[in-house]
C-alpha cells in the first residue's frame, strides 16, 4: 500500500485513484456538484482553491489545492519502473541520454 500526500499532510492510497483531472471544464464542475449531493465529496484543500480532483474507485471525489501535474510527478516519483521515455515508447540511447 502506497499513500500519496495530496496536500496539507493529507494522503490518499495510491491503488485506489482513477484519474486525477483539472476542475476548468464544465464536466469536472458537475462531476463535483453530483458527488457533493451524495455525500461523497471530501474537500482537502483547507479553504484554498481547488486546482485538482481526484476521482476515487469507491465514487467518492477528493477536492486537492495541489495542481494535477504536480500529483503526477508525485506519482511518477514513486513508481521509478516508469519513466517518461518508456511513456513516449523511446529508449535512451534514441534521445540522447546513453553514457
Amino acid at each position: 500500500m502506497q499513500l500519496l500526500n495530496i496536500g496539507f499532510g493529507n494522503t490518499v492510497m495510491v491503488e485506489r485513484i482513477i484519474a486525477v483531472i483539472n476542475t476548468g471544464s464544465s464536466p469536472a464542475r458537475k462531476l463535483k456538484e453530483a458527488a457533493k449531493k451524495e455525500g461523497k465529496l471530501v474537500d482537502v484543500t483547507e479553504g484554498r482553491r481547488t486546482r485538482s480532483i481526484l476521482v476515487m474507485d469507491s465514487n467518492h471525489i477528493i477536492l486537492s489545492s495541489v495542481q494535477p501535474d504536480t500529483i503526477g510527478q508525485r506519482l511518477l516519483a514513486m513508481n521509478p519502473a516508469y519513466n517518461l521515455s518508456e511513456y513516449y515508447g523511446r529508449t535512451k540511447a534514441e534521445t540522447g541520454d546513453a553514457p
